[in-house]
């Protein structure tokens, strides 16, 4: 008895140190959209693959050959399509007070879902509204929650996640309000895609990991830096690339693994060759490593 509850507990404590403090339980990911384009889509995902991925998050496909060739290359590769970028809710959002642009927007969505369901993939990512000069910003609040409780049926039925994320819309400019919306739904099939880049502007991305705390489905992770211009002397925001700009990494490692983060993280970057890849890959690895 002594010896079975020793080796239980080694065991226990080996799987336990293989998360601490190192490198946190948490799947490299990259965007499709990076991959090479000249490249056929399975010699893309493969490439992903050789280049350290682990997963892979792809765009929305009405095109069920290409669906099938996603999904074939993806298991010819070894990567995990993990979720799906949903393509039609910027031009089309579910914000607007025009039901024909609304109706544009659900349907791309439930091609999202659909293609979320064949892929095997956990989540789809939405954009939930967009404020501009036309939709204020307490009717992108209500309208954008209306028009997602519709795609919730299907969403359980598939059993896919439909994950809001936070971008610049001038919508969802708080991790407090970001959470309230979130719970609002009252379901297990919306939670937050947190994008660790979209709040420097406003915000400490380790605030909002830590308001969020489980809500939190997926991850985006690119940088941002706010340099001086040296001409003007003014400060001058643009994106870096990882471990180059201004985000402490090492306190967005600590934020992810107060909550017990454990999903996906995928850079959200520029495109570009096997070389660039890897390195992309390596900078992901030291930040989920804490050695950012």
């Amino acid at each position: 008895m002594y010896r079975r509850t020793f080796l239980q507990a080694a065991a226990a404590f080996a799987a336990s140190a293989s998360t601490m403090p190192g490198k946190l339980p948490i799947y490299r990911g990259v965007e499709f959209s990076m991959l090479p384009t000249q490249m056929s889509i399975r010699d893309r995902l493969k490439l992903a693959r050789d280049c350290g991925f682990e997963q892979v998050e792809c765009p929305t496909t009405p095109d069920q050959k290409e669906a099938a060739e996603m999904k074939d290359g993806a298991a010819s590769a070894g990567i995990k399509i993990h979720g799906v970028m949903n393509m039609d809710h910027w031009k089309y959002p579910l914000s607007s007070a025009d039901p024909a642009v609304v109706q544009r927007s659900l349907e791309g969505a439930r091609t999202s879902l659909r293609n979320a369901h064949f892929w095997g993939a956990s989540t789809v990512l939405i954009v939930p509204g967009v404020v501009d000069a036309k939709t204020s910003y307490a009717d992108a609040y209500t309208r954008s929650q209306a028009n997602i409780r519709k795609l919730l049926p299907l969403a359980e039925e598939l059993r896919v996640i439909i994950a809001i994320e936070e971008v610049w819309n001038k919508f969802l400019l708080s991790p407090l309000e970001f959470a309230r919306y979130v719970d609002e739904f009252k379901s297990p099939w919306v939670r937050a895609y947190f994008d660790v880049g979209n709040v420097v502007l406003y915000g400490y991305p380790q605030d909002w990991i830590r308001i969020l705390g489980k809500r939190i489905v997926k991850l985006h992770i690119k940088d941002f830096s706010f340099r001086t211009d040296p001409a003007t002397k003014n400060k001058v925001a643009a994106w870096t690339p990882l471990r180059e700009g201004d985000i402490d990494w090492k306190a967005i490692y600590n934020a992810l693994s107060d909550i017990g983060y454990h999903g996906t993280a995928t850079v959200e970057l520029p495109g570009g060759d096997a070389a660039y890849l890897r390195e992309v890959n390596h900078r992901l690895e030291l930040i989920l490593e804490g050695k950012a």
